[in-house]
């Protein structure tokens, strides 16, 4: 214990200014070269490692170098674009197969042990899925919410697979414990599409438009599509001439694309307010009411964008 918090210590008082430095200095593809990389590759395996000796777990180890990474959203785009590809192609894959080659489902060969298996999937099934489902209807939602959420709650993926690899590598498990773990976690998770079809298809009904909702279908609407800020101001500019005078019986909707390759998933909330927020500001300043769309889209459909906005605009 004492030497895991010396470890932790070292991690947030040295480590992390360092590496915060060089994130402040190398924002750009042109700076970020393979020395760069390798310091931090260098860091994730020196953390697993110092973990692993101090008798925690290498996992621990990668987490905390990943928790001290810089928080520089433009290094750390760029750096996940370099390691993400790796990650995702050839890491992800061999951790599946070597999980795979390490369930031996020949083990459970005994019904008692298939009866254990199942009775394993049951309770874990009833842990999630009701236990999510009753939860989720308990604070108001909706039995078709709260069916659904208890579903996608009940999916065991990556995560489930890493515990049960460090409990198999520390002798918690034994290997029919183990066998039995990764089915249960594979078959919860293979349920999951099948349970949220069959919770629309119990839930389906006709829907019924409530008076406000026939008020707001029958209003003049106006769609306005902008690349830059500075053009959505003056098309909202515009659209408030066309409907100035219709006392309120107009809504104005603002659209904006975005290529899916400028945005990493961390930075698209902060991107989507910093390219609404002239328009946003213009439509308070007259007083007008404006629902804004932002969709990040592949760039095969940002090169067919005059096309898509037609077809928006008809279905409008």
């Amino acid at each position: 214990m004492a030497l895991a918090l010396v470890y932790v210590i070292v991690m947030i008082k040295v480590i992390r200014p360092f590496l915060l430095r060089i994130g402040n200095i190398y924002t750009s593809k042109q700076t970020l070269t393979k020395p760069i990389v390798t310091i931090f590759f260098l860091t994730l395996i020196v953390s697993a490692y110092a973990a692993e000796v101090i008798g925690i777990h290498a996992l621990f180890g990668a987490f905390m170098a990943g928790a001290i990474m810089p928080d520089n959203i433009r290094f750390r785009n760029l750096f996940i674009e370099k390691v993400e590809d790796i990650a995702l192609i050839v890491l992800l894959p061999l951790f599946f197969v070597f999980t795979g080659l390490r369930t031996q489902i020949g083990l459970l060969s005994d019904p008692a042990l298939w009866k254990l298996t199942a009775l394993i999937i049951v309770i874990a099934v009833a842990g999630k899925f009701l236990g999510s489902a009753l939860a989720a209807r308990f604070v108001g939602q909706s039995w078709k919410d709260s069916l659904s959420i208890g579903a996608l709650m009940n999916t065991r993926g990556l995560m489930e697979l890493v515990v049960l690899n460090i409990g198999y590598d520390l002798g918690v498990l034994t290997p029919q414990v183990f066998s039995m773990m990764v089915l249960m976690a594979l078959i919860t998770t293979f349920m999951t599409g099948p349970a949220l079809d069959l919770i629309n298809r119990a839930f389906r009904s006709k829907p019924q438009a409530s008076a406000q909702e026939l008020k707001e279908m029958s209003k003049y609407k106006i769609l306005l599509s902008f690349d830059k800020p500075g053009s959505g101001v003056s098309l909202l500019k515009l659209a408030n001439a066309f409907t100035s005078k219709m006392n309120g019986n107009a809504s104005l909707t603002a659209m904006h694309f975005s290529p899916a390759n400028k945005l990493h998933y961390y930075d698209v909330e902060e991107y989507e307010k910093e390219v609404f927020r002239p328009v946003t500001e213009a439509s308070v300043s007259m007083n007008r009411k404006l629902e804004t769309v932002f969709r990040s889209l592949p760039i095969l459909i940002m090169k067919l964008r005059p096309q898509l906005i037609k077809v928006i605009m008809t279905c409008y």
